[in-house]
């Protein structure tokens, strides 16, 4: 159900273009707001949901793991709702109404599994950034690959101290990321309920 409007669509998206990302924005919004205010959520979710869906779509089309079933429209209501379901399920929030269209797909447990990823991979890096310079150079330099000698060379530490710098950031790192009452929530519910 690939219509040249869809393809029109996911093509701007991929390239980032401006006035097609912000027509599917002005079209699309109205919908999943609607959704979400009905459904314990506010303005800030809804252009956080919105956002989280958009970036999940560009990232399937980046890996051509896209398969639409029906309209690009469809599947993003879709995506959207199960974003906002999850959100609420592991907030132990009802959802009351139901105001999307009839003909949503049901979305895949692949869509469920990138959705937690995504908030998983969102709590790490907003931690991350909190991270003193030096400890997200030292950090980064690990997450290459690099051995203990290159970071020691890249940061200009000894080989030593790089050590005890690593140990202490990812130490701070994870204190962080465990007290993160979202952390806390993917931990309690696990994708697969």
């Amino acid at each position: 159900m690939n219509t040249t409007e869809d393809q029109k669509i996911l093509e701007g998206i991929v390239t980032g273009d401006e006035v097609i990302l912000t027509e599917f924005y002005k079209k699309n919004l109205p919908y999943i707001q609607q959704y979400i205010l009905n459904n314990s959520g506010n303005k800030e979710d809804v252009e956080d949901v919105f956002q989280d869906a958009l970036v999940l779509i560009y990232e399937k089309l980046k890996t051509d793991s896209l398969e639409l079933q029906s309209s690009l429209r469809t599947y993003f209501y879709g995506v959207c709702k199960n974003i906002w379901r999850n959100r609420l399920r592991k907030n132990k929030k009802l959802i009351i109404t139901e105001n999307l269209p009839e003909d949503i797909e049901i979305i895949n447990a692949t869509i469920i599994e990138d959705i937690d990823f995504k908030e998983r991979e969102h709590v790490y890096r907003k931690h991350f950034l909190k991270l003193s310079c030096s400890c997200r150079k030292v950090l980064s330099l690990l997450f290459e690959g690099k051995s203990m000698k290159e970071i020691a060379c890249a940061t200009g530490y000894s080989e030593g101290y790089s050590r005890k710098k690593k140990f202490e950031c990812k130490r701070h790192l994870m204190e962080m990321i465990e007290k993160d009452p979202t952390y806390q929530e993917l931990q309690l519910h696990p994708e697969n309920e």
